[in-house]
């Protein structure tokens, strides 16, 4: 059975968070900015092997609704968690924005961090790579719900219809299209609401600083393994991951063939075969394509 508790941040902002399993320890990022935590299926699919800790960021899902939002206070944050559970040195699973988070916290405290899982992110080059691509994409896997989308996106939403904007782009996220609205409605369920103060300002913080020379140096002298794992049908293209790839001096990456940006839904036993022998320290497995290689 899983552990709910309080974490107190240094500021003494209020931060839920969540213990599954037994074991050493894996801290999980959740995406968004502004979002909460929803990698249950996650920590179901790894609780045998490791501990599994979740938590809501900073403002969102079931932690207290207050800032400042910056990535220096997210990572604190992410280091009150670790602190509160008494781990000296843990393992890091980020997921999109969270991959972010997660890499960001790395750098600032790489004697913290055991290894890094950086599940489906987009890299550290300029934002304007890879968006052209994922708006495309986006757009593409609507199909049909692309006019509503758009005629929600285009004004403001009452609260009943922010949850169905907002299921609706995730819904973008499947590769299995009849599928999709479903499983968005799932990682919908329950509503928390989206931060979107948070979201603004974490975006920012991040445009600023990706494709930069300082972002690329610190990520050349990270030592500490990391483990890159993208689905091939993700919206985000995983090409986007190359850059990553080639920065770090200890990487290793997985494409899980057939899934979307949610690769632990569509690919649960790859997903878990994965993460679960780096986590165990037995490397990507066979198939892993290495640091450095491009991907169509």
């Amino acid at each position: 059975m899983g552990v709910e508790q309080r974490v107190v941040a240094e500021d003494g902002v209020g931060l839920w968070a969540r213990r599954d399993g037994v074991g050493d320890g894996v801290v999980c990022c959740h995406g968004g900015p502004g979002l909460w935590d929803f990698l249950g299926d996650v920590a179901g699919l790894l609780a045998d092997r490791a501990a599994v800790y979740r938590w809501d960021q900073r403002g969102c899902g079931r932690s207290e609704r207050r800032g400042p939002y910056s990535f220096a206070r997210s990572v604190a944050d992410l280091d009150a968690v670790r602190r509160h559970f008494g781990r000296e040195r843990v393992a890091l699973l980020g997921h999109s924005y969270g991959a972010d988070l997660a890499l960001r916290y790395a750098l600032a405290h790489p004697e913290r961090v055991s290894g890094l899982v950086y599940v489906s992110g987009t890299g550290i080059d300029d934002r304007d790579t890879w968006r052209p691509a994922y708006r495309r994409n986006l757009r593409a896997n609507l199909g049909a719900d692309l006019g509503r989308w758009e005629e929600l996106g285009g004004r403001e939403r009452t609260a009943a219809e922010e949850r169905e904007w907002c299921v609706l782009q995730w819904s973008a996220d499947y590769a299995d299209r009849e599928r999709a609205v479903a499983r968005a409605e799932a990682s919908a369920t329950p509503w928390f609401g989206v931060n979107h103060a948070c979201n603004a300002a974490l975006n920012a913080e991040t445009a600023r600083s990706a494709g930069t020379a300082e972002l690329r140096s610190a990520c050349a002298a990270l030592d500490v393994p990391v483990l890159i794992v993208h689905g091939t049908r993700d919206i985000r293209p995983s090409w986007a991951t190359d850059s990553l790839a080639r920065a770090l001096p200890r990487a290793d990456r997985v494409l899980l063939d057939g899934a979307g940006h949610l690769p632990w839904v569509e690919r649960p036993e790859e997903f878990r075969a994965a993460v679960g022998d780096f986590l165990a320290g037995r490397g990507p497995g066979p198939g892993a394509a290495r640091p450095g290689a491009a991907h169509p």
